[in-house]
């Protein structure tokens, strides 16, 4: 089964981590990638430009609303995404426990659906 891990993280966390620090996170993040592909785990990834450069489109009765920015004043703002193969639930959170990115923001595991009509 497919899940998505959407990965949650506050900016300021790394703007506070010596450059040395941040670039050792950054290479065991790149280990984690490789180990998830070695494994046939990865189905795919993107990270996302700051929630900044966003906008919020809504449509109510015909009517299109836009705006700039995150939606709601944050902390943590959803930075990227992965998507994984896993047998079940729990082997997907086993593998999200090991991302390094769990240790400084947040992973919601959620799975995916397989059939574009399911509700």
């Amino acid at each position: 089964m497919r899940y998505m891990f959407l990965i949650h993280l506050d900016d300021r966390d790394f703007a506070k981590m010596p450059e040395e620090e941040r670039n050792s996170w950054l290479g065991r993040m790149a280990a984690y990638d490789r180990e998830l592909m070695e494994s046939g785990n990865y189905v795919d990834s993107c990270a996302m430009r700051h929630a900044k450069e966003a906008a919020i489109v809504r449509v109510r009765a015909g009517s299109l609303s836009a705006t700039d920015g995150p939606y709601a004043e944050t902390k943590e703002y959803l930075t990227g995404y992965f998507v994984i193969e896993a047998r079940d639930l729990n082997d997907a959170i086993r593998i999200a426990a090991r991302m390094p990115l769990a240790e400084v923001g947040t992973v919601e595991v959620r799975p995916l659906k397989n059939d574009p009509g399911e509700l």
